[in-house]
């Protein structure tokens, strides 16, 4: 992992293609919301980002590169995830019922974020995608 940066309002790190960079990303993650004091939501919002590093991890980081985590606030109303990766495709919810999804152990990720989060979707990127999600302060 190489260091951090840190801004009053944005903070971003980026993770190498391995197991350990998911739980190091939500750690990341805590610190954050709990100097800004946001941690009335904290339980959604590393859950989404445990989901959107491992999706990364799994399908959009090819081997050799990593993915880059960026947490933002806006004035203590919202936080926004972002992570970037430069793999192809993009993510979508499954059509399958929930039934089905449920009975997988994966693929239930964006089904989560999509369930925890404000709002969540998909950018471009040059490789790449950004898939992000908002969460709006309790």
């Amino acid at each position: 992992m190489n260091e951090d940066v840190q801004h009053l309002d944005r903070r971003e790190r980026f993770y190498r293609r391995e197991r350990r960079s998911v739980p190091a990303a939500r750690e990341f993650a805590r610190e954050a919301l709990t100097a800004w004091g946001f941690e009335s939501r904290e339980d959604e919002v590393l859950l989404c980002v445990s989901e959107l590093a491992t999706n990364a991890l799994l399908h959009g980081v090819p081997p050799g590169r990593g993915f880059l985590l960026l947490l933002r606030r806006d004035l203590g109303t919202a936080l926004r995830v972002e992570v970037h990766d430069s793999g192809g495709g993009l993510p979508h919810l499954t059509d399958r019922p929930v039934r089905e999804r449920d009975q997988e152990e994966s693929g239930r990720g964006l089904v989560l974020v999509d369930a925890l989060a404000d709002k969540w979707d998909v950018g471009e990127r040059d490789p790449g995608k950004i898939v992000w999600c908002e969460f709006a302060a309790r």
